[in-house]
């Protein structure tokens, strides 16, 4: 796909603290995903925006969890801290989230229900630690009915850092 002259817009979650890497809990400054969310804008430079909840989750990954599960399970819709500009500006979306209880955590459903996006073009990437993008996708096609979703990727989280030219080879068949 062709960017130029189509505005995108890179809306991400992620969280940093405790996380799962390579088999073993190591403590993350920056969320894998907004690492990638950010790749991502030095090569397309699209405007960014991160999915933040008021509520924040704990820097602590198995509390973390239990939380995510307990959300997952009550389809909960935690608050947003902040709604993303105008979307009638946008035509792409890319939309950046780690795999959470193989789906995409439920702060990202707030989002993509709070915010029109009918008629997009919406790119998912998702970052995880083995389970690629698990049913993120059809939950994505059921809250979106009215936008294309194209060539979604996986990224493993404990190699994100390192994985630039796989994002522009991703980005060049998109």
């Amino acid at each position: 796909m062709n960017f130029e002259g189509k505005k995108c817009l890179i809306a991400y979650f992620s969280r940093k603290g405790n996380n799962y890497v390579n088999g073993k809990i190591v403590n993350l400054s920056i969320g894998n995903t907004e690492v990638k969310a950010k790749m991502i804008n030095e090569i397309i430079s699209a405007d960014i925006f991160h999915i933040d909840t008021i509520k924040q989750y704990s820097e602590a990954y198995e509390e973390t969890i239990k939380v995510a599960k307990q959300d997952l399970r009550n389809n909960a819709r935690p608050e947003l801290l902040d709604r993303a500009a105008d979307m009638n500006e946008y035509s792409i979306i890319f939309l950046g989230y780690p795999n959470w209880c193989g789906t995409m955590p439920m702060a990202v459903c707030t989002f993509l229900e709070s915010h029109n996006l009918s008629g997009k073009t919406i790119i998912p990437f998702c970052t995880h630690e083995g389970s690629g993008l698990g049913g993120s996708l059809r939950l994505i096609v059921k809250l979106c009915p009215k936008s294309e979703i194209v060539n979604p990727i996986s990224f493993r989280g404990g190699s994100v850092k390192n994985a630039r030219s796989e994002v522009e080879n991703w980005l060049k068949g998109n």
